[in-house]
């Protein structure tokens, strides 16, 4: 490292050109294993329009990425090679690997030759794009591509309004990103729409800001419901320690992610009480050493509603690894027709996409025994990647106890009984409002006291093993 200011500058460009290298460098080899890849599904006898299958998420994994980053940068590499100009501006470090990228997405709609002419007159060479900032370089960029094809600039713009849709990521403090992809005319209108309600209510007295008010109306509007709670099916899972007693075990909500207990409580209780809702309660059950969820097997071809559910619940995202995608199929790990069961042991939720790659030939999965559901993925050049079930909220006595049986401990604490788990998938159907078991320290107190006579050593304090799904 350099020991004053002025040489430490210099090795961060070093090393930023040295990054911008090494990704012309992933280019290369990714365009390289590409053509490989498609050869030898030729020689196998693969349709020509089938060709290519599962390479970009070969290159995902390598990379770890997940698949649709690794079939962005297939596209990438496979059109900067018809890119000179920027290609090279990428290898001397011009331009970093996200600024390509723009390049590349604004020129996508052009054919190879008019793609070329872009290159050769923003070149890095003529430095039109050198010292540039993002939005100046995607100016720059649609303009030439406009003076190239103006027609087929204008059929991209009309086929990206079929591309409208509505995303949901996780954000920091318990916060969500709800976004919304939409034609200009209509984005436009619902957000003048939504300040308009917002400045009348703030003109009226409202205490809120106005983000707060605007946020609140899209919420009522879309949900029909006055704080958005209403028949929609939320799923939470949670420990009886952190429902009942006040842990400060952490919930996990599918879709979103982990959640603080103080959080899970009250989306459990105080939202049921303000809005007069009731549950429907269906049972399932936690392993004893492990904490895994314990579900049924099946003889069935296709997996049963209640199967479903649990796979949901136990996989949380698309099990391939890096790939956090919804889980839109539920897959047999071991295929039905070689053989595979139809229970949890040989089921995993996977995305559309990453279903359909591993169907593809060359691809092999297989569960893997161990603690935690795993599954082992093999590509067709015959590497290996592991993807394990998310853990589930209060397991850590599971692990405890199973590393003490397995050491051999000489005096290991009595196994705790199976304990019931509680699964609670919706707030539609009427019946008796939930009531919480009366006296939990006590009962608590009591099953202490029973180990304590069977000689039995008392753990300490610890979430519980119950399982809450609301």
């Amino acid at each position: 490292m350099a020991s004053d200011d002025a040489g430490k500058i210099d090795q961060l460009r070093e090393l930023e050109d040295l990054k911008c290298l090494a990704g012309a460098r992933q280019a290369d080899t990714t365009v390289a294993f590409d053509l490989s890849q498609r050869r030898e599904q030729a020689v196998a006898g693969v349709p020509a329009a089938e060709q290519g299958a599962g390479v970009a998420a070969q290159i995902a994994l390598a990379r770890g990425e997940s698949p649709a980053r690794g079939s962005r940068l297939l596209g990438l590499a496979k059109t900067l090679t018809g890119m000179p100009h920027t290609f090279a501006a990428f290898r001397s470090g011009l331009l970093n690997e996200w600024r390509v990228t723009l390049v590349v997405r604004e020129t996508i709609c052009l054919s190879p030759g008019d793609r070329a002419g872009v290159d050769e007159e923003l070149g890095a060479d003529t430095g039109a794009l050198d010292g540039r900032g993002d939005k100046a370089i995607v100016a720059a960029v649609r303009a030439a591509a406009y003076r190239r094809d103006p027609a087929s600039v204008a059929k991209r713009a009309a086929r990206a309004a079929t591309e409208r849709s509505v995303s949901l990521r996780p954000a920091p403090d318990t916060m969500t990103y709800l976004t919304a992809l939409l034609p200009v005319a209509q984005g436009v209108a619902a957000y003048t729409a939504l300040t308009k309600d917002a400045d009348t209510a703030r003109a009226a007295g409202d205490e809120r800001s106005r983000g707060q008010v605007m946020a609140d109306t899209l919420v009522e509007r879309v949900t029909g419901t006055p704080g958005g709670i209403s028949g929609v099916q939320i799923q939470l899972v949670m420990t009886d320690r952190t429902l009942l007693q006040a842990d400060s075990e952490p919930a996990r909500l599918p879709g979103y992610g982990t959640i603080p207990a103080a959080a899970a409580r009250d989306i459990a209780l105080t939202g049921i009480v303000g809005n007069d809702l009731s549950l429907w309660v269906r049972r399932l059950y936690t392993a004893p050493v492990t904490g895994e969820l314990v579900a049924m097997d099946s003889k069935a071809r296709f997996f049963p509603a209640g199967l479903k559910r649990f796979l949901q619940v136990r996989d949380d995202t698309c099990r391939t690894p890096y790939c956090d995608a919804p889980i839109r199929h539920h897959d047999h790990i071991t295929a039905w027709h070689d053989g595979g069961p139809t229970s949890a042991d040989n089921g995993q939720g996977l995305c559309e996409a990453c279903n359909h790659t591993k169907e593809t030939p060359g691809w092999t999965t297989k569960p893997i025994p161990g603690r935690r559901h795993t599954v082992a993925t093999t590509t067709p050049t015959g590497h290996t990647y592991h993807s394990t079930a998310p853990p589930l909220p209060g397991t850590g006595l599971g692990r405890r106890l199973k590393e003490q049986l397995l050491h051999g401990e000489s005096s290991p604490p009595c196994p705790p009984a199976r304990t019931l788990s509680v699964q609670v998938l919706g707030r539609v159907l009427p019946s008796e409002p939930v009531r919480r078991p009366a006296e939990p320290e006590r009962r608590h107190n009591e099953l202490r006291t029973r180990r304590r006579e069977r000689g039995c050593s008392i753990p300490p304090p610890r979430p519980g093993s119950l399982t809450t799904a609301l």
